[in-house]
């Protein structure tokens, strides 16, 4: 009798316990989620930020990449140098390389790229830098010798962002829709208003090394909605979340790790210069005078920033504090305004695309600048409508004021662009970032970019905030999740489960 009930003891614990190849597998696929749906899937063609989150060393690659400390290393290519006054770097192209479509990886790939964001019509967020170049050579299948007309210190990291990504000449018409690169994941299908899976790709160079086959990415705009999608395990990370509010829940749950990392980010009031009487400087600085910036980062992104005050954010080469030049002071703004000929109440419009930054932002910014005479009449627009009515270089620059973070390193070139949303024009500016560019030496070009933000400060630009610390939720046994973000991105050939 205890010999039969030993049987069956043993028999029953064979049922309970999980099969040894079930107990050694690891999930290959994750969940991820992200504030806004990406307008296209081509980052050489469109500004938003949310291409490049999908895209950038996923679909697309880039000569170099940027990594989470913003160090540059190789991608396509292999390895390159600089000639010593920084206009004409050579680059060597990885062998063997080719696209999603069986088209090969070339020189010939790559001057096509380069020189297709630098035509009249291009919309790529960079076009100026690709119009600095002097030429693009390909003297061999394996090599490219970019010259420049001003030296460039940054190209490496400059041609690792999503704008510099490398498309296939016969395809490059439709990658909008059906996206071709050279990275290890291909797109498997896009539902709109949903989410986007992308699939790892067999054929890719090193594709053992990527550990998920499949990626899915959720679009979430709601914070609340963020918060209990990972709550509720439906989503594995939330790179970028917007869960100031409940963070100390997640540091909490044994379940969850937060990441809460640097940015390179500006967070602005932007001021449309083309717009009376925001033309006027008096006006700009009133503006700015009538705005806490404490009360910004403690209201918008509950104090996860960092106040700034020009067009540039402390790590960067030659940064300097110009929060001093505009400050804090409501009673300076009804002076300056009346100092301008301006009476109040003065109406302006400012529209808010959807992150939380910008839509929880502009309430206190409407309700600072009522306390002054300036009636800020909100107007909440999708992102596709901020990008085509405010943004867009072509115009119609259709507004007054409005909230956004820019996201770029390196981007005071924007502001020397005579098409730029901002339309601030001025010779000096430009004549001093020409300047900057010319200057090969660090310590010459730190002092020249002091000189820059001060300018900007001075002349009120825009109403600059803060530079934000961006959080990232993830599940804890998910792992190669960045906590810093020199630029936006996921690496998913990085991530893997424990």
């Amino acid at each position: 009798m205890l010999r039969k009930l030993s049987i069956v003891a043993f028999a029953a614990a064979l049922v309970a316990a999980p099969l040894p190849v079930l107990a050694q597998s690891k999930k290959d696929s994750v969940v991820m989620a992200m504030a806004l749906e990406p307008p296209g899937l081509d980052p050489t063609n469109a500004a938003a930020a949310a291409i490049a989150e999908v895209t950038l060393y996923n679909i697309y690659e880039t000569l170099t990449k940027i990594n989470e400390d913003g160090t540059t290393s190789p991608l396509l290519a292999e390895s390159w140098t600089a000639s010593p006054d920084l206009k004409t770097y050579t680059f060597k192209l990885r062998k063997g390389v080719k696209f999603h479509n069986g088209e090969p990886f070339n020189s010939a790939a790559v001057k096509f790229s380069f020189e297709r964001n630098a035509v009249p019509t291009s919309t790529n967020k960079d076009k100026s830098l690709y119009q600095s170049f002097e030429s693009v050579a390909a003297p061999d299948a394996e090599t490219v010798v970019i010259t420049l007309k001003n030296s460039e210190p940054n190209l490496p990291f400059l041609l690792g962002q999503a704008s510099g990504s490398i498309v296939e000449p016969k395809s490059a018409a439709t990658n909008v829709t059906q996206p071709i690169g050279t990275g290890p994941y291909q797109l498997g299908g896009w539902a709109k208003g949903s989410s986007i899976t992308l699939t790892k790709w067999a054929d890719y160079r090193n594709a053992a090394a990527v550990k998920l086959s499949k990626v899915t990415i959720r679009f979430i705009s709601d914070p609340a909605a963020q918060t209990a999608a990972l709550l509720s395990g439906d989503v594995d990370a939330f790179p970028r979340v917007s869960a100031q509010r409940t963070i100390a829940q997640f540091k909490a749950g044994p379940r969850f790790t937060v990441l809460v990392g640097g940015s390179r980010a500006k967070t602005i009031v932007a001021i449309n210069h083309r717009k009376k009487p925001l033309d006027d400087v008096r006006v700009r600085r009133a503006i700015l005078a009538a705005i806490d910036r404490k009360a910004m980062i403690d209201g918008a992104v509950d104090g996860f920033g960092t106040p700034i005050g020009s067009f540039y954010v402390p790590g960067a080469l030659g940064y300097v504090d110009t929060t001093g030049i505009n400050p804090y002071d409501p009673e300076k703004a009804k002076k300056l305004l009346s100092e301008a000929g301006v009476t109040t109440p003065l109406e302006l419009s400012l529209k808010l695309p959807p992150p939380s930054y910008a839509r929880q932002g502009g309430e206190i910014v409407a309700a600072q600048l009522a306390k002054v005479g300036i009636v800020a009449k909100i107007e909440n627009v999708e992102w596709a409508q901020w990008l085509s009515q405010v943004f867009a270089g072509n115009g119609p620059h259709n507004f007054d004021l409005t909230i956004v973070s820019h996201v770029e390193p390196f981007d005071l070139v924007k502001i020397t662009e005579p098409d730029y949303y901002l339309g601030y024009n001025n010779e000096k500016f430009n004549a001093l970032y020409k300047q900057i560019v010319a200057t090969p030496d660090e310590a010459g070009r730190a002092k020249l970019l002091g000189d820059a933000q001060r300018m900007l400060a001075t002349d009120a630009v825009s109403a600059y905030l803060y530079q934000p610390q961006l959080i990232t939720i993830t599940n804890k046994k998910l792992k190669g999740v960045w906590k810093d973000v020199p630029q936006y991105e996921n690496d998913f050939s990085t991530w893997a489960w424990e």
